[in-house]
This record gives structure tokens, sequence and C-alpha cells, in this order.
């Protein structure tokens, strides 16, 4: 038994999770190649592995001649005379199997068969580390700020490096070499330099997969999300509904005392996230995407994929947030374009009735409820709603 070639397959297969098939196949062709350099060819040799002991066996297969004049090829001939002397049972113009110590290979052959090997587990390490990685595509990962190479960001992800690009960091974001953070996995690619990863911190896939690994109901399957609309470092949406009556999805996500949505945050560095639920109605959808304003009447076209939505006066400026992220992210969420208008503006705009919005095709009310001035507790300012009333978000 070859004890020292077995201790070095184990240590090679536990280390790099090479299988020893592959190592045996890549000793198997450095042999035919050291035998290739030393002999000038090598189709006639085969090698033989046990791959329970490691004991291995070069033969060259040679044709069987008469006398030692008739030799024209020592690599692929022998005389009958040296033939009785392998095996008694030689007869002239059969073949038989002579055995080629690898000792004697000069030393460029033996190197040559060195590099065979170590370049098979190169590639083969390469491999499974791309596979590995591949599998964790559009999945979330931890990793390990290494440094900044210009505007990128190097990430350790334990057997490769991740390249966080600066169009995918979240703007105000800054790490320090060593800090552990979460990034999802965009893109794996093979290249001859190993895998390349490219990770990102902005995609609104990294949100849900957070969830998804914080919220047991989520992973589980009893709560599902719908959808999602991110502006990354600011405001996400997200869309929760449950099919188990028993469970609030909302509540399910947010946690006791806000516990889980508020792990997710801190990982997302303040981060705001609104949580609302999804609706098969395309009215009641629009109208919980765009809370926390209260909304008087939606009025939704699912063929145009628009609506119109009619808010309090005092509701405007909340309902289309700062800049327009609120109205902007419900769009996204929804995957309708809403037009906001105030009541004040709804009864005066020309072709925006405001009985469409109190009343649905069985003359009942829409929406119904006393609104008093101070209730109001948004975060806008009286001139911030006279700038942002004309605006309309998609």
């Amino acid at each position: 038994m070859n004890k020292e070639l077995m201790e070095a397959l184990n240590i090679l297969e536990k280390e790099k999770e090479i299988s020893k098939e592959t190592l045996f196949e890549a000793i198997e062709n450095s042999l035919l190649t050291a035998c290739k350099n030393h002999f000038g060819k090598a189709d006639n040799v085969s090698v033989q592995i046990d791959r329970e002991t490691c004991d291995f066996l070069v033969y060259a297969t040679k044709d069987i001649v008469a006398t030692p004049d008739e030799v024209e090829d020592d690599v692929t001939q022998i005389c009958i005379d040296d033939a009785v002397k392998i095996s008694k049972s030689a007869v002239i113009g059969e073949t038989i199997n002579v055995e080629i110590k690898s000792k004697e290979f000069g030393r460029i052959a033996t190197q040559n068969a060195k590099n065979v090997i170590l370049q098979k587990i190169r590639e083969e390490e390469r491999s499974v580390v791309y596979n590995q990685f591949f599998e964790k595509e559009k999945d979330v990962m931890t990793g390990i700020v290494q440094r900044y190479t210009g505007r990128n960001i190097s990430i350790n992800l334990g057997k490769a490096d991740a390249i966080l690009n600066e169009t995918e960091q979240v703007k105000g974001e800054e790490f320090k070499p060593t800090e552990r953070i979460k990034v999802y996995i965009l893109e794996v690619k093979n290249t001859p330099k190993g895998p390349r990863i490219m990770v990102s911190r902005t995609h609104p896939e990294l949100v849900k997969r957070l969830f998804e690994a914080e919220v047991t109901e989520i992973k589980d399957g009893t709560v599902e999300i719908m959808s999602i609309a991110r502006e990354a470092g600011s405001r996400t949406k997200l869309a929760v509904r449950t099919n188990n009556p028993n469970v609030d999805a909302v509540g399910a996500c947010v946690g006791m005392n806000g516990a889980r949505v508020n792990a997710i945050v801190d990982e997302l560095r303040g981060e705001k996230i609104d949580i609302v639920n999804w609706d098969e109605n395309p009215g009641n959808f629009i109208q919980n995407a765009l809370s926390p304003a209260k909304i008087v009447a939606v009025f939704a076209d699912p063929d145009e994929k628009t609506a119109k939505v009619v808010v309090p006066d005092y509701q405007l400026s909340l309902a289309i947030g700062k800049e327009g992220q609120n109205a902007r992210l419900a769009a996204r969420l929804t995957g309708y374009k809403i037009d906001i208008k105030s009541e004040t503006q709804a009864k005066d705009a020309e072709g925006f009735r405001y009985e469409d919005y109190m009343y649905d095709e069985d003359g009942d009310v829409y929406y119904e409820e006393d609104y008093e001035e101070e209730d109001y507790e948004g975060e806008y300012e009286a001139e911030e709603v006279e700038n942002e009333a004309e605006e309309t978000a998609e």
C-alpha cells in the first residue's frame, strides 16, 4: 500500500473538496505525459491505479518478434528472448505487457508530470469554488470587507473574493476593513483566474432574502412576499400575504416589539421599511401601498394599469411623500401608474369626476370617514403641501 499517496489524496479531498477519482485521473494522465516525454510516444502505454491501496502500475504493450535484429522500435517491440524473461508463455507474433519503472524517468519528464497534477488540482479547485458560489447566486451571504480598490470594494466570502461595484453601493454607506456585511450575490462568472463574483447592497432582493432569513413564517411558506419596491438607503415597501387566517402577515414580519424588522433595518444601516398587506383588489392594494396616508377613494383600471386616487387635502403631501417617494414606491409596488389628487383638486379637475370615487357599481360608498385636522401627524410643513400638491407619481 502506498500510504504517503493515500494520505496526500485524503488531505486534498478534505481541504480542497476535490474527489479522489479526479485526483486518480490526474495522476494517470501525469504518468502518461511522463512516458511521452521520456520515450517520445505513449500510444501503447497504460496506467493502472488501485483505488484502495493507491499502488500503481505503468506498462507498455509490445509486439513480440523473433530476433533482436527485427526490433525496429524499442518502445513498441521486443524480441522473444527478452519476452520469455518476463513471461514464459510469450509467443512470437503476440503482445506482452512490459512494466515501466517510473524511477527511470528523467528530471524533465518528472517535472512535467508534476505540473500536470498541479494544473489539474488548480482547475478542479476553481471549478469546486465556482460551483459552490454558483449555487448561491441570487442569495445573500455574509462577507468581510477587505479593501477599497478605487471606488469598488473587495469583499471576502471565504473561499473567494467578491467585487462590490460603485453602482451597487448604497450612497452614504461607508465600510471599514474587517467589517462584516451582508451582500446579495448578483452574478457568478467562471474565468481562467477563478470565479468572478459580483455582489450588491442596493438590489431589492437583498431585503427579500433578509426577511426570509429573519422571519420563520416566510421561510416555511406561511407568509409570502408578493412584491417589493426599494430606493436603497432611503425606504423600502414590502407587500405580504398569508393563506392562514390565524396569521397576521404584517405582524409576523414586524415581530414582537418590532424585533424582526428592526434587525433588518440595522443591517441596512437605518433604511426605513414599510410592510403592507397585499390584496387581490387593485384598489385596496393601492390604498395599502400608499400607507401611511389615509385615502378617500381609489379608482383603478386593471386593463390600462392606471389608478386615480383621492386623498384628504391635508394628507396630499403625506401621500406623495418627500420628493414624491411614497407615491413612486407605491407605483412600483403595485405596478400601477398612480395619479394622486386632493379632494378639492378632484372636484375641480376635468375628467376626474369625484363621483367615480365615492360609489361603486352597486351604489355603495367606497370609503367613508370623518377626518379631523388634528389627526394629521405628517412630517411635512404646510408650505410643503402647497409645493407638492401638483405632483403626481408613476
